[in-house]
């Protein structure tokens, strides 16, 4: 009997022990997860990509402003303007219509002057022809496609926005999708600008074109 007691004792500390072995393990391998799982997460949090000014994938370079410019979608999602981290025209800001719309900004500041759009379909270019004569020298001008930005222009309005530095201009035409960033007095064609044409054969839309974006950073004016 004493013998039994004994190997009993015996056996209730050695299920003790293993108890407190298999409890210090588990809460090694918990400490362990937590570690590795904060670990994981600085490290990712730390390389992920940074986003910059109107969601660009880089910081611009000083002297320059960052922008970002999409058309129109088909009839149906207007174009959005942004510059420096600020919404200049969208459909959420009920500031865009089917045509051309155009932003004027600060060369300097990048400060928003004025918005407008024109509708180039069932409206009147002299309207929009006197905007453009009355660009004051060293504006920066953003320009989107929502619809048909051309139909209705004529001669005399391709030349001002050609002025304007614009090299696409010239060929535009009914449902094309255009978006460009120029300026009042700028020497040579600006690099920022695309256009797309409407075709049946590659359009995305039925009868529209797919939406161009655009990004980048556009110089201050120094003078």
């Amino acid at each position: 009997v004493h013998l039994a007691g004994i190997l009993k004792l015996a056996a209730l500390i050695l299920a003790f022990l293993l108890a407190v072995f298999l409890a210090f393990q588990l809460l090694e391998i918990n400490v362990e997860f937590r570690l590795g799982s904060m670990i994981f997460m600085w490290y990712f949090a730390d390389t992920k990509p940074a986003v910059h000014k109107c969601g660009l994938s880089k910081a611009c370079p000083p002297g320059h402003m960052a922008f970002k410019l999409t058309s129109g979608a088909a009839s149906v999602v207007g174009p959005r303007m942004c510059l420096e981290d600020k919404l200049l025209m969208s459909g959420v800001k009920n500031n865009v219509g089917r045509g051309i719309n155009i932003a004027l900004l600060n060369g300097k500041t990048g400060e928003l002057l004025k918005t407008a759009y024109y509708d180039m379909w069932a409206g009147d270019v002299a309207p929009f022809i006197k905007f453009l004569k009355e660009i004051e020298e060293g504006t920066i001008v953003m320009m989107a496609s929502f619809d048909d930005p051309a139909t209705k222009l004529n001669d005399e309005a391709r030349k001002l926005i050609a002025d304007l530095g614009s090299s696409a201009v010239g060929i535009l035409a009914f449902r094309d999708n255009w978006i460009f960033v120029g300026g009042k007095g700028i020497k040579t064609k600006t690099p920022f600008e695309q256009h797309i044409k409407n075709s049946a054969d590659t359009n995305k839309y039925e009868g529209w074109p797919e939406v161009l974006e655009m990004e980048g950073c556009v110089p201050r004016r120094q003078d």
